[in-house]
């Protein structure tokens, strides 16, 4: 049986067209019309006023918090904090450790599997017990489903801290509530749209915006020379890489309806089996069910999701393990977390199903019986 991956790319036809038109152009340097229109049309879809793009959703997050850090001109007796969802990837976080950050970690709500408010609102009492300077907070929008920004700014804003969401995950994500004020997005190999790789900082402050494009392009001077008063990255994204995405950009409306019809294909075939449920939706917002996910009560069931796995990797189907809390991972051995064990249990019991959107209804039909099959022993 041919391999079914978890979200592999897929093309809509147009990417050749836009590719062409680069070559023809000669704009193969990280500048060009097709990086501008991105930006542009970046801007349109999330509604924020300004965008740069950027080499990855990780470049974006780097760019975003070294532009956090550079308004903090006077020395502090402790680094500062960032706090950020445990249930998330460790990009989420990383360059924010790297640039010399301490890293805080949230627990997830059940009832949405993002950062919850609860704990966040611990953690930030704690910070002002202790005379911590927390530089941001970064709830991650999570397989496709966005934070409860409402609730998370509600906290933040009174107090002063920037809240930059990590939103690589949930492109296409209709909100209910709150929007983001800075937002990341990934055009990774396994998103909804992909261009290869690439990202984009997006943000209503005008300032963050221009910085972060001044840092991606190793932080030159507008002058004629090469003049430098500080460091940068060589992060901007390739002309050759927009076009990609711009053509991808096209397909969003009906990349986000074939994931949630794909998630409806799953829920008719496995939601009554003993043992089962799904990540919910959470009431602020219409999820892009970027992946369709399960949850297995072993006790229930009969079987955990490993043995899932296990089961559909030997039919030639890929699936994939919730996201590993980043406080249970070694490198953040000791980090302060602040939760009751609910990622923890995510973690335990999930299951990622392949969810890409050339998927066809055979395919899950594939897949379900599989799980359908594990499940009944």
């Amino acid at each position: 049986m041919n391999r079914i991956f978890l979200s592999p790319p897929h093309q809509n036809g147009r990417e050749l067209e836009y590719i062409q038109e680069v070559l023809e152009s000669n704009y193969l340097a990280p500048v060009g019309p097709m990086l501008q229109r991105l930006e542009k049309e970046m801007c349109d879809v999330t509604g924020l006023p300004h965008a740069v793009a950027v080499s990855s959703g990780t470049a974006a997050l780097r760019l975003a918090y070294h532009h956090l850090l550079s308004r903090k001109p006077h020395p502090h007796p402790a680094p500062p904090v960032v706090i950020g969802c445990s249930l998330s990837f460790i990009a989420s976080v990383a360059p924010a450790a790297q640039l010399g950050c301490e890293l805080w970690l949230v627990d997830a709500e059940e009832g949405s599997w993002t950062m919850d408010p609860i704990h966040l609102s611990h953690a930030l009492t704690e910070a002002e017990a202790e005379g911590r300077e927390v530089l941001c907070v970064v709830p991650t929008d999570l397989y496709g489903q966005a934070a409860d920004l409402e609730a998370i700014h509600g906290l933040c804003d009174p107090k002063g801290v920037p809240v930059v969401c990590d939103s690589a995950e949930a492109l296409g994500v209709l909100r209910h509530g709150a929007k983001p004020r800075t937002q990341i997005i990934s055009f990774n190999g396994n998103k909804i749209l992909t261009s290869g790789g690439g990202g984009v900082l997006l943000s209503e402050d005008p300032e963050m915006i221009a910085h972060a494009f001044k840092l991606s392009t190793q932080a030159r001077e507008p002058v004629v020379h090469y003049e430098h008063l500080e460091m940068g990255y060589n992060l901007r994204m390739g002309n050759l890489t927009a076009a990609v995405a711009l053509a991808q950009l096209t397909s969003l409306e009906e990349r986000v309806k074939r994931c949630r019809e794909i998630y409806q294909e799953y829920r008719a075939r496995l939601v009554d089996l003993p043992g089962i449920a799904f990540m919910p939706e959470a009431a602020w917002n219409e999820a892009s069910r970027w992946l369709t996910v399960i949850r297995l009560d072993a006790h229930v069931a009969g079987v955990d999701p490993e043995t899932v796995r296990l089961a559909l990797e030997e039919e030639n189907i890929e699936s994939r393990p919730v996201w590993k809390p980043l406080h249970l991972q070694p490198v953040f051995r000791g980090i302060r977390f602040f939760g009751d064990g609910a990622s923890d249990r995510m973690y335990e019991e999930g299951l990622c199903l392949p969810s890409g959107t050339a998927l066809t209804e055979a395919d899950v039909d594939r897949v379900a019986g599989i799980v359908a099959k594990t499940i009944a022993g």
